[in-house]
């Protein structure tokens, strides 16, 4: 059955606040571009009305922390099958948007609705708003198709149900307005959890393995230096756990592949060591001493340390390098994959690809 969202005033006898439709969706619309985050706090805002080949206009188009996008479409005065089949139209077309594609788009909408803001990039207002210092690389390799309504009807809710059970990662949700006196309320309800329309994607779509090759990003900024890091056997992370954490998924022995953002792949190497804080990771100081590596002089010395700011520290990972090359020479080709992840395992198709181009170039025969 359709979806019935409820609000009641509580006092001595609880008394029901009056649904209210708005004045015209195109309401709705503007509060959802003021503020986003009503529909969802992970979703930056990308587009308004955004053109098509097909000469449509998708009503709002936004990114997620991932760089997927999600498509979102009131559902206004449209039938169930109209909104359905325009949604899954636009998908069509998003599916198919390139890296310049999407930064026009930004560009566009900044300097329409946010004059003020017109030079900001893509990559400086996606990092900003998501707290990262790098926008992933590969952007678009997935969408997301939201229809947004102040009512469902159950043809529509059995179409959603229907194409999120074989794998279309589609869903509704719908706000309703109260009010009570000269104050408004707005409630949003999904149809399906968020969360259960990904296990259906993910179980559903074809599942590609995992080819054993791990992916490392490795942030280069003025205490992380790719060239210590080649000389001593490290790769390294810090500035909070969600950048950290993944150092922990690398196994002994396993096979990464280095890459600096916007630079190119650097390295390959096998991993010797768990990741520990970095005042514990020791090297050879010149002399067959082991010491701390915050004790010679060099750039990573000044990360912070887990004594210091736990939350926070440098974290290294000891590698032995099979092939290494300065940032100079950083090996950088279209369609190579790229995340914002420390470390990744993909199950991209674009992976295996990079893979074998990357053994190639390294001359590596194994």
């Amino acid at each position: 059955m359709p979806i019935e969202v409820g609000l009641w005033k509580m006092g001595e006898m609880p008394q029901r606040v009056a649904f209210s439709a708005m004045e015209t969706e195109k309401r709705l619309e503007d509060v959802l571009a003021k503020d986003l985050s009503i529909l969802d706090p992970e979703l930056l805002l990308i587009g308004r009305q955004v053109p098509t080949a097909y000469g449509k206009f998708i009503d709002l188009l936004a990114m997620d922390r991932e760089g997927n996008l999600n498509v979102i479409e009131l559902k206004r005065n449209k039938t169930p099958r109209e909104v359905v089949a325009q949604v899954l139209d636009y998908g069509s077309w998003v599916r198919n948007l390139e890296d310049d594609d999407i930064a026009a788009i930004f560009d566009t909408y900044k300097r329409k609705y946010h004059p003020e803001d017109g030079t900001t990039s893509l990559d400086e207002a996606f990092c900003k708003y998501f707290g990262v210092e790098e926008m992933p690389e590969a952007i678009n390799e997935s969408h997301e198709l939201i229809v947004v309504a102040a009512e469902l009807d159950h043809s529509t809710e059995r179409i959603i149900n229907y194409l999120t059970e074989f794998g279309v990662a589609i869903n509704a949700v719908f706000f309703r307005f109260f009010k009570d006196g000269e104050s408004e309320y707005l409630s949003r309800a999904w149809l399906i959890e968020p969360d259960r329309v990904e296990e259906n994607v993910i179980g559903r779509r074809e599942k590609r393995p995992w080819n054993g090759e791990f992916y490392v990003s490795f942030g280069s900024n003025p205490i992380r230096n790719w060239e210590e890091a080649r000389k001593y056997g490290f790769i390294s992370a810090g500035g909070g756990s969600w950048y950290t954490k993944t150092l922990g998924t690398l196994e002994q022995g396993a096979r990464i592949w280095v890459n600096i953002p916007r630079e190119g792949y650097v390295g390959v190497g096998r991993v010797v060591d768990k990741v520990v804080p970095v005042e514990e990771f020791l090297v050879d100081d010149g002399t067959g001493n082991r010491v701390p590596i915050v004790d010679l002089p060099l750039d990573i010395a000044k990360a912070t340390k887990a004594k210091d700011d736990a939350d926070n520290a440098e974290h290294l990972v000891r590698v032995e390098w099979i092939k290494t090359v300065p940032v100079s020479e950083a090996i950088s080709e279209k369609g190579f994959f790229g995340n914002q992840n420390t470390v990744a395992k993909p199950r991209s198709k674009k992976w295996p690809h990079t893979v074998e181009r990357l053994k190639a170039r390294f001359g590596v025969t194994d």
